[in-house]
């Protein structure tokens, strides 16, 4: 017999592996030796199967996206003001390319979505001359974290092959799930429900395993030959292929057509709706933003679209804000004022009179110049339009004018 398996024991259990048992119900210590466990409720779930469940693809895809397409920009806080500091190194990495073949956004959305089924996303800080002049995402599922007994610092080892790789904490850029246990881990057997029951409706369709239209019934015993001459005449006759039209029975028989839903297939329906809620309870998603509408109406409608932003994307934020300031910025850069922030302004204006509204807003408070209105519109800067003054109260100009152009109190 062949001592790798007994040495692949070994580097999950240690040693003495005669000494050890594992229980059944150990799920963690299961899935390292015979891969994914099977759920109660039948199908196995993994990064792989369960983005089949539509709802965890949409909760996946809307929150990698999400976290992908906002800006981010570095920028620098001092007694004059908050500018964004496009002259250092580090806001190419955050605001456009992560490396020559993948944008910022890209890798930031592709990270996120390793943490949701894999628990953490990574990405190589490479340096030259100490500077971070690119990031090269992680395969998660070869690197393993681990801590310095010495000084508790998180250490990063990457196994490929045969071989390992060690790298300090600054020198990956690490993103974890909530808890750092992946949303698909956590809620394992509400994914493998929401699968089981698909499969369960695409089986019946698919063999037909209940009658579509209904039933006929006769009054005396009909042979196995009369009924597949029966079947197969009415099928001919009212089936998909058939031409329709007036059905005529013998005195014996009777049609009875069946409910087109029953009770039954409402419970099963309305259950498999309720699952599309709890993945988005494990996923900290308003149901809505799933396409999950029973509950939604027009009037709470934004106010879930703001918990969304609030309770479901900040945690996220700060954490890809502080793990890109960690490896990018110094410790001392991080003192004198720099930091890197995300750019939320079109999540809060979704709509564009709600957007036309705060903009008037805040031109008129002096807030933002013309040209910053415009830059938000995606259109050129205007002469003149560097300047912050009201241009509804500018000084040494007419407070209001008439119809014929005349300030108001002149004959015209």
């Amino acid at each position: 017999m062949s001592s790798r398996p007994i040495e692949f024991l070994k580097s999950v259990f240690g040693g003495g592996i005669e000494k050890k048992s594992i229980p059944l119900s150990d799920s963690i210590g299961m899935e390292a030796i015979f891969g994914t466990p099977r759920t109660f409720a039948g199908p196995a779930i993994n990064a792989a199967t369960a983005l089949h469940v539509p709802a965890v693809f949409s909760a996946v895809a809307l929150l990698s996206g999400a976290i992908g397409s906002l800006p981010l920009k570095v920028f620098h806080s001092s007694p004059s003001g908050k500018r964004a500091a496009t002259d250092h190194p580090a806001y190419r990495l955050v605001h456009d390319e992560a490396n020559d073949w993948t944008s910022a956004g890209a890798l930031r959305a592709t990270l996120t979505a390793d943490a949701l089924l894999h628990d953490h996303g990574f990405a190589y800080a490479n340096r030259i001359n100490e500077r971070v002049v690119e990031f090269i995402r992680l395969d998660p599922r070869t690197v393993t974290i681990k801590q310095d007994e010495a000084t508790s610092e998180p250490i990063y080892e990457q196994r490929i092959g045969t071989q390992l790789r060690r790298y300090g904490y600054r020198e990956i850029l690490h993103i974890s799930a909530p808890l750092g246990i992946a949303p698909i881990k956590a809620g394992r057997e509400a994914i493998g429900l929401a699968k089981a029951m698909e499969q369960h409706a695409a089986s019946v369709f698919s063999k037909n395993t209940r009658p579509s239209g209904g039933i006929l019934k006769s009054s005396k015993k009909i042979g196995d030959d009369g009924k597949l001459k029966i079947a197969s005449g009415w099928n001919t006759a009212f089936g998909p292929g058939g031409a329709g039209g007036v059905a005529v029975l013998d005195e014996e028989m009777s049609y009875q057509p069946l409910d087109a839903m029953t009770s039954a297939d409402a419970e099963f329906s309305k259950t498999r709706a309720e699952q599309v809620v709890e993945i988005a309870r494990l996923f900290r998603i308003p149901p809505s933003l799933l396409f999950e509408l029973s509950r939604a109406t027009w009037s709470n409608a934004e106010e879930m679209f703001q918990a969304f932003l609030t309770l479901t994307l900040r945690p996220w934020l700060d954490a890809w804000e502080w793990a890109y300031a960690r490896v990018l910025l110094t410790p001392e850069e991080r003192t004198s004022g720099y930091y890197v922030e995300f750019v939320v302004d079109d999540l809060l204006t979704a709509d564009a009179e709600t957007r036309a509204t705060v903009y008037g807003q805040y031109r008129s408070m002096g807030v933002i110049t013309a040209n910053e209105v415009r830059a938000g519109l995606n259109r050129a800067p205007m002469d003149g339009g560097d300047t912050l003054e009201n241009p509804n109260i500018t000084p040494g100009k007419p407070a209001g004018q008439n119809d014929n152009g005349k300030p108001k109190g002149e004959a015209a």
